[in-house]
């Protein structure tokens, strides 16, 4: 185990599971959520005197291709350096050689994710939802405009999270992100399969398959139902997918507005707006910025 807090008693110690390298952050045995190859738990940051998430991504995964796993660790360096207010901040990493784990440790939001929290309050409004999808939009629109460009490739409700208590709403999950060049192209295939773009699964993409996600989180946050549930398999997805058919739960979509902005989110690629261009859209022109000092505009 490594080394503990030499200012933390050894009875503090005992609470944790775990402690960092530096003896900064401790791991409860309380598991905030899990993955195919990530697990998250709660932990705590004896510095700052702060709950954070500690997480864990299992590298034997990816054995044998020291490729992906160094590019795995380029990648949240570079994440570890992204600052905003709708990006889940990231404050450390290290590998554990031993059991040959990844770990990251990042900031963590009281209300859990936007899946659980839409569950737990079934009834809310447009206005709501609107609110949700331009801080959804202004992250997007920072890792997209970033230098690098950054694409999430795995947006879905389950990491965009939330702070209930004043609305607000921030993307993570960035260990599966991936960082372009100039040209914004990406080759390569990850992401959950519900919320992929067609053009994912053909690996040659750009950050425009953010914006495809984001329409069906819009999809599952309007209807609580996650998108192509009607498919009992990968080969049925794909077809359906590629073949521009939008999953049943988009026709239990009510408001036309809202329909009409999801179907501008998943259209084909060269026709997808971009997130800068949806903050824009009429949609949401009449949801002000975020304001943690105004909850009620």
């Amino acid at each position: 185990m490594p080394t503990a807090n030499p200012d933390a008693t050894d009875e503090e110690n005992e609470l944790f599971a775990e402690i960092d390298p530096s003896g900064r952050f401790g791991r409860y045995e309380d598991l905030l959520g899990q993955g195919a190859v990530k697990m998250v738990y709660r932990a705590f940051d004896l510095e700052e005197g702060r709950e954070v998430a500690w997480n864990q991504i299992r590298l034997t995964k990816f054995s044998g291709n020291s490729f992906i796993i160094n590019k795995i660790h380029s990648e949240i360096q570079l994440l570890k350096n992204l600052k905003n207010d709708n990006i889940i901040v990231m404050y450390h990493f290290w590998k554990d050689r031993e059991h040959n784990i990844l770990n990251f440790i990042t900031e963590a939001c009281a209300s859990g994710n936007l899946r659980e929290y839409r569950k737990k309050h079934r009834h809310v409004s447009m206005k709501a939802l609107k609110k949700w999808s331009r801080q959804i939009l202004q992250g997007l629109d920072f890792l997209h405009t970033h230098d690098p460009c950054v694409i999430h490739r795995d947006l879905n409700c389950s990491n965009i999270f939330i702070n209930g208590n004043v609305g607000k709403v921030k993307i993570g999950d960035l260990g599966l992100a991936t960082i372009v060049g100039k040209s914004h192209a990406a080759h390569s295939l990850l992401g959950t399969p519900e919320y992929m773009a067609p053009e994912l699964y053909e690996e040659n993409y750009t950050e425009l398959v953010d914006v495809y996600s984001f329409g069906m989180c819009l999809i599952e946050m309007a209807t609580l139902e996650i998108p192509y549930r009607e498919c009992d398999s990968i080969a049925k997805l794909y077809k359906v997918v590629t073949s521009g058919i939008k999953p049943q739960a988009f026709n239990r979509v009510t408001d036309p507005e809202l329909k009409a902005f999801i179907e501008r989110c998943v259209g084909r690629p060269r026709a997808r707006p971009s997130a800068a261009d949806l903050l824009k859209d009429p949609f949401l022109s009449d949801v002000v910025n975020y304001d943690d000092n105004d909850l009620n505009t």
